[in-house]
């Protein structure tokens, strides 16, 4: 998914992006009250669509702020794996992570996405795998 195609999926949701100053500890948020993404401007290319995808996904599920830090690691957790999915098509990952044997910083470079995004991906992939595997061992079984 390109940035314009991120930007499309935020308008066809209703959402506004501005640039503007953020806490230190932050690049990005999603406020879905007023049905806006802020991202703080002047990142690299990397970080900037890494965290408007990550932003794009809060919007599409309609996150809110969470009080619960279990609650609100798995919304975080799932704005990553959404992102991931939208910036990095599978045959680019695999292709990333033979030319770099596994190696995730490199692969984020690769794949022009942050190291997160990298390891957003990889849990989808496990968790596909164990899937796989747990069907297989169902069916061997039923």
């Amino acid at each position: 998914m390109t940035d314009d195609e991120l930007l499309s999926t935020l308008d066809l949701l209703g959402v506004r992006l501005i640039f503007a100053d953020l806490p230190p500890d932050r690049d990005g948020e999603y406020r879905h009250d007023v049905r806006l993404v802020r991202l703080r401007p002047g990142m690299a290319r990397r970080l900037h669509r890494s965290v408007l995808a990550h932003e794009c996904a809060h919007a599409v599920h309609g996150d809110v702020p969470l009080s619960d830090p279990h609650h609100a690691e798995r919304q975080e957790s799932r704005a990553d794996e959404w992102a991931a999915q939208m910036l990095i098509p599978v045959d680019d990952y695999a292709r990333a992570e033979a030319l770099h044997a596994g190696h995730v910083e490199a692969m984020a470079v690769e794949l022009d996405v942050t190291v997160d995004l990298v390891q957003a991906f990889q849990r989808i992939l496990r968790r596909a795998r164990a899937e796989r595997t747990s069907r297989a061992w169902t069916s061997v079984g039923g």
